[in-house]
């Protein structure tokens, strides 16, 4: 199978137009829509704004104001609610582009539904749409499938381009952890029988375009605590401009209901305010750029908190593709014996070890039929072990303590040389599978892997960034201490089974760390599910997609990696962003104080520091540099503020003097600039 990852730092300047035309339509036309009443009041910021809109065209229609400065400051301010409402459906209208594209892959599905798994010709057409959780359908070769599902008999290859945008097909095969399949793509060899596991309208497919048009997005406690603040700013402020009246009043300043409502607009956090719902959209679009799909945003921003990093060392460390490379008999033992008892014993093992063995044994010169009355014992995680009875015989492979205790329990000693075979081939770094018949233990076989290059520059990226990485794999403690010396990785797990991974997420959680997990099987759902990010393999079981709270569509796993920058990236953005705009309101305020005092108290002139022309071309610059940087703020919103990793205290230096002593000064300069335009324009 191919597998592509895609990180933020290798798409790096090479960014899709924000929208091309018709989402630009699409985007404009939602502005307006945005403006009801119900839709306004779900962004209690420019909710106030809004209001003010319509109070200051109020004053201006009544004569309380001059027409010039009234309509003005009520265009200004429809201006800012528009920009505001555009940032979010630029967002929105990105996702609805990638939603169309899923929708077109399961247009019109039929399905040719079985009443049992061996009754292929009896096979009924019925539409996609018909199809129940339990249902078997077969697909062959150019058919695409129905619907998501298990494959229960048969192994093919299909094309997920619809879904994942990867030409390179992949394979998906019965009684694996790549079974799962998902509707809307197509078989592109041989047929497979699957099991039909999602009801109408709940298909992978189905969420995932809810997800990235935004419907089903849910705001993170950051979000939600920040959008609790920026409220309370806004009360807080609107108390003070309702008071500002009364307290002029006593010093006889009589102060203009509009400039009252320019006032409260430029000090409410208004830029924040108005691209908030737009961050928190590109979140999730960016994560999806990277071929991930959350399930919630929560998810993406968790991941950019995460302290610790389980990962499983086959597929994710390693290439995966262990092969068995070298057959090493006991004294005493005859080669061809060992060759025929590894061979036996993994005619009945589906998995990728097993038929290596298998072919390795026949390419040394073994050769046995399938045997007759023959038992064979299925490998599980819970025995490490498998192998097969017939005719008297019991022949077993697998971990070498699981083999000695079996041998053990039948009467065995296991001798010394057993143990320096498996030592000396696990310091290679290689699995050694022991292969004993009934008490008596016969060789090893040496599972080879390779670790994946560069993939020790990425958990050195990790660790930069403040996260601890385990590695976890059923082998011997000393194959597992090779692999995680070789890889880089912090600490490792030997000869886990699934609760052993449940058991250390749940002990890292109670120290209070944040914990991040990949896996693809059935094995792995539990551990998924507690994990507070699980990043579960496209390629995987239901199962383990259920689980998890996020899907890699690459079935990569290193692809978290990716994950983490991206859930940092949301974080950063969310905080460079606010920084922002609490940091330009400063500027503000020197150009409202100045025009609402200036003429009843010339003392208040001092606080002109920018000089401005006029009262009116104070107040109109304020809210002209209010509304336009809204949208140009837009790109650096759905884009993200790039990510560098670094400690905590230098993201925070940074941050603070890119965006807050330039949240200060550019507005300093900008407001400026379109004041000396106003005099230009209009004349002092």
């Amino acid at each position: 199978m191919t597998t592509h990852t895609h990180t933020l730092s290798n798409r790096a300047g090479a960014h899709p137009a924000l929208l091309d035309a018709s989402g630009l339509r699409s985007a404009i036309v939602s502005s307006f829509v945005k403006l009801s009443p119900r839709q306004a009041l779900a962004n209690p910021v420019m909710a106030v704004v809004w209001l003010g809109t319509w109070l200051t065209a109020v004053l201006t229609v009544t004569g309380k104001t001059s027409p010039a400065l009234g309509w003005s400051v009520t265009g200004l301010l429809l201006l800012t609610v528009l920009f505001a409402n555009f940032a979010e459906a630029v967002a929105e209208a990105r996702g609805r582009g990638q939603a169309a594209s899923l929708r077109r892959a399961r247009k019109d599905l039929m399905a040719r539904r079985l009443a049992e798994v061996d009754a292929l010709d009896h096979a009924v057409t019925v539409a996609a749409t018909e199809l129940r959780p339990g249902d078997l359908v077969v697909v062959s070769a150019g058919e695409v499938i129905p619907a998501d599902g298990e494959i229960l008999h048969g192994l093919a290859t299909i094309n997920e381009a619809a879904v994942t945008g990867e030409s390179a097909p992949v394979l998906r095969e019965a009684g694996t952890d790549r079974s799962g399949v998902i509707g809307g793509t197509q078989v592109l060899s041989d047929q497979i029988v699957v099991r039909i596991t999602a009801q109408p309208g709940h298909s992978f497919l189905d969420r995932m375009i809810a997800l990235v048009e935004g419907a089903n997005r849910q705001k993170t406690p950051n979000e939600v605590a920040l959008g609790l603040l920026l409220v309370t700013m806004t009360l807080t402020f609107l108390i003070v401009v309702l008071t500002l009246p009364v307290i002029a009043a006593h010093v006889g300043v009589s102060i203009n209901p509009l400039l009252l409502v320019a006032l409260l607009v430029c000090l409410i956090p208004t830029t924040i305010g108005g691209l908030l719902p737009a961050i928190g959209i590109a979140g999730m679009n960016r994560a999806l750029a990277a071929n991930v799909l959350a399930k919630s945003g929560k998810a993406v921003e968790v991941a950019g908190d995460v302290d610790v990093l389980l990962l499983d060392k086959t597929g994710t460390i390693t290439h995966g593709d262990r092969q068995a490379t070298d057959m090493y008999p006991l004294a005493g033992v005859d080669p061809a014996r060992l060759r025929e008892a590894a061979l036996l014993s993994s005619l009945a093992d589906p998995t990728p070890e097993g038929k290596s063995i298998t072919k390795l044994a026949r390419q040394q010169g073994a050769s046995a039929d399938d045997p007759v009355d023959a038992c064979f014992i299925a490998f599980s995680a819970q025995t490490r072990m498998s192998g097969v009875d017939l005719q008297g015989r019991r022949i077993r492979k697998g971990a070498a303590d699981a083999i000695m205790a079996h041998v053990a329990s039948l009467g065995g000693q296991p001798g010394a040389e057993l143990l320096s075979r498996v030592e000396q081939i696990a310091r290679k770094g290689a699995t050694p599978l022991v292969v004993a018949e009934g008490q008596h233990v016969l060789g090893v076989i040496a599972l080879s892997d390779v670790v994946k290059h560069g993939i020790r520059e990425k958990f050195a990226r990790l660790r930069a960034m403040g996260i601890r990485t385990v590695m976890i794999t059923g082998d011997n403690p000393l194959t597992a201490a090779a692999i995680a010396a070789e890889a880089g990785v912090d600490d490792y797990i030997a000869e886990a089974r699934p609760e052993d991974k449940l058991a250390r997420i749940r002990s890292e959680q109670a120290a209070g760390r944040l914990v991040a997990m990949v896996g693809d099987g059935t094995n792995d759902a539990p551990a998924l599910a507690q994990a507070d990010v699980g990043l579960a393999m496209n390629s995987g079981t239901q199962a383990a997609k259920e689980a998890g709270n996020m899907v890699d569509l690459d079935s990569d796993p290193a692809k978290l990696l990716a994950v983490v920058e991206v859930g940092k990236q949301q974080l950063i953005t969310r905080g460079a962003l606010t920084t922002f705009s609490l940091a330009n309101d400063v500027s503000k305020y020197f150009a409202i104080l100045p025009a609402l005092f200036a003429t009843a108290i010339p003392s208040m002139a001092a606080l002109n520091v920018m000089q401005l022309s006029s009262p009116t071309h104070a107040v109109l610059a304020a809210l002209i540099f209010n509304a336009i940087i809204i949208p140009l703020l837009i790109p650096l919103a759905l884009r993200g503020v790039r990510f560098r990793p670094a400690t905590a205290t230098a993201l925070l230096r940074r941050n603070m003097l890119v965006y807050g002593l330039g949240g200060v000064l550019l507005p300093f300069a900008a407001i400026k600039l379109i004041d000396m335009l106003l005099a230009a324009v209009l004349g002092s």
